[in-house]
């Protein structure tokens, strides 16, 4: 069992982020894992768009949609990160924002990093919002189809940053916990990205599929992942590392859990809201815009 917990310790050491690499061109799992996530996504939808008759959206209306909503995630993300995590910065330096180059000493070539969750859920739902005013398509029907298999998609997300060997967890003295040399110290942390894989991806497709063709509001889907991500998120955070230069935010709470705990509150609050709207609890028919 000692060489088990060794082994299982250092395996963040052992992996290399890079599958391949040609020349300064490199093919890295963390890319791999997120297009996987995406390719998930979009096979799930297809597979209830074909088997599940209560949906008025066209296969063609599903692929551009995907596409709307994968550029809202990536602009949400990206613009979530420096409101919620680092806007003195970015107010400072307005065109690291979307360039690769850091210009605080000269021009460097960082990439863009800096992602936020909460972000990127935001930049989904205001472009599915728009792609449906457009289209004529009911955005409840839009959530309901798609967030059932959302889930699924965190799950090779969140393994791509843990061979990313990035947003580790916080020091522990379980066996449980690992080395990652970008850690700023060498000490035992948890691996929160394997509790978030397993929490944020498995175990919430599981509930959040199982409970798809249960009669509820036509919308709730959106409400009960709004709440049931924000629980299995704030729980984490308790484990995960917060960011180094915002530390704990307000009393031993993360920013992290702050925006989690208005996602529980927005959920809740749209529940209440399509329950009226339907006091009789059953699915309201769907509706296509004039």
């Amino acid at each position: 069992m000692e060489g088990f917990w060794s082994w299982w310790q250092h395996l963040p050491q052992h992996i290399s982020p890079v599958i391949f690499q040609i020349g300064s061109f490199k093919l890295q799992y963390y890319g791999l894992m997120y297009l996987v996530a995406f390719a998930i996504t979009y096979g799930l939808v297809l597979y209830r768009l074909k088997h599940e008759d209560r949906f008025r959206i066209t296969r063609q209306q599903v692929n551009d949609l995907t596409t709307v909503i994968i550029l809202g995630l990536m602009v949400g993300a990206r613009l979530g990160y420096v409101v919620f995590y680092n806007l003195a910065y970015f107010l400072k330096h307005p065109l690291e924002i979307f360039l690769p180059f850091e210009f605080s000493n000269g021009i460097t070539f960082t990439g863009i990093s800096g992602m936020s969750y909460h972000g990127g859920l935001i930049g989904i739902l205001i472009a599915a919002w728009l792609f449906a005013r457009k289209n004529g398509i009911c955005l409840r029907d839009i959530a309901d189809l798609y967030i059932p298999g959302i889930p699924l998609g965190y799950t090779f997300g969140r393994l791509g940053n843990f061979i990313n060997g990035e947003l580790y967890g916080r020091i522990t003295a379980a066996p449980i916990g690992m080395y990652f040399p970008l850690a700023p110290e060498k000490a035992l942390r948890h691996p929160s990205q394997l509790y978030e894989a397993f929490l944020e991806g498995l175990f919430l497709f599981a509930v959040m599929w199982t409970i798809r063709k249960q009669r509820a509001p036509q919308g709730a889907m959106l409400a009960f992942y709004l709440i049931g991500y924000g629980v299995v998120r704030f729980f984490i955070e308790f484990y995960r590392e917060p960011d180094a230069h915002i530390g704990f935010v307000v009393g031993g709470f993360s920013m992290g859990q702050l925006l989690c705990a208005a996602m529980i509150a927005a959920g809740a609050f749209l529940f209440f809201c399509l329950r009226r709207s339907a006091p009789d609890g059953k699915p309201s028919p769907a509706r296509r815009r004039v």
